[in-house]
């Protein structure tokens, strides 16, 4: 037989070796960063052995940029305060009953600068740990992305139960952690995500309750009166929003979302 043929035959044993020896290792598989499917791209669409750079290499560059830029909003709304409050902020348009008033402009723009508001310090540490550092060339590309995924990590950690964050990591299949910051943010995020759900689930609840009262006193007195076919909603929207507005109920709602985060 060639030599060829046992070098392949060696190189098939080591692999599977590796494959055990992976497939037997207690600790996750690594996932890919930002810095290193840029690095993919770029060696993709690079050819180191051409005199002249690659024409397709702009293009293709471009084509990955617009496309992180489309899903960079999606990403941020979930990986920061936006999901909680403009929850919070539908269940009190649906408990006054005043359907589309705010319309959904103005919800989702309050939503907006809350999330601004209550994610300052964060940004503001990856300002100054991350992005400064990167535009005065002390670090490289990848150590930035490092740095302000691990900054909001931690902030998605504060917030997420820890329930939910040990359903995640049994789901993934992987011992936990001597510190939660160690996990990945394919686990950390969904995580966070579920964990807002419920706090603003909970929070919208809570908010339902005294006009849900209102509702019931207002159908009782119709029913009493004998004015059955009169709709109760119609005679408790003042009254709900006289309450709303005595109680600086909008000021109420953005103090009480701004300090629920910690």
């Amino acid at each position: 037989m060639s030599n060829r043929f046992w070098m392949t035959f060696a190189l098939g044993l080591i692999f599977l070796a590796l494959c055990a020896g992976r497939l037997t290792a207690q600790t996750a598989p690594a996932m890919p960063s930002v810095s290193d499917l840029l690095d993919v791209v770029d060696k993709a669409t690079t050819d180191p052995t051409a005199d002249t750079p690659n024409e397709w290499s702009a293009p293709v560059k471009l084509v990955v940029l617009f496309t992180l830029l489309a899903v960079l909003p999606s990403i941020l709304a979930m990986t920061t305060s936006f999901t909680r409050i403009v929850i919070v902020l539908g269940f009190v348009r649906r408990a006054l009953g005043t359907q589309t008033i705010p319309p959904n402009t103005a919800v989702m723009g309050l939503a907006l600068f809350l999330t601004l508001f209550t994610m300052a310090p964060t940004f503001y540490r990856i300002q100054a740990e991350a992005i400064a550092p990167y535009l005065d060339d002390q670090i490289e590309f990848g150590q930035t992305t490092e740095t302000a995924s691990l900054i909001l990590k931690e902030f998605m950690i504060r917030q997420t139960r820890t329930s939910d964050m040990a359903l995640f990591v049994s789901m993934a299949k992987i011992p936990a952690p001597e510190n939660v910051t160690d996990l990945g943010l394919h686990i950390v995020t969904p995580a966070f995500i579920i964990s807002e759900f419920r706090t603003a689930f909970e929070i919208g609840c809570l908010l339902f309750i005294p006009f849900l009262l209102l509702d019931l006193v207002i159908a009782s007195v119709l029913l009493s009166a004998g004015m059955m076919m009169l709709p109760p909603v119609m005679i408790s929207l003042p009254f709900k929003l006289i309450l709303f507005i005595l109680v600086d109920g909008w000021g109420v709602l953005a103090q009480g979302l701004s300090l629920s985060f910690r």
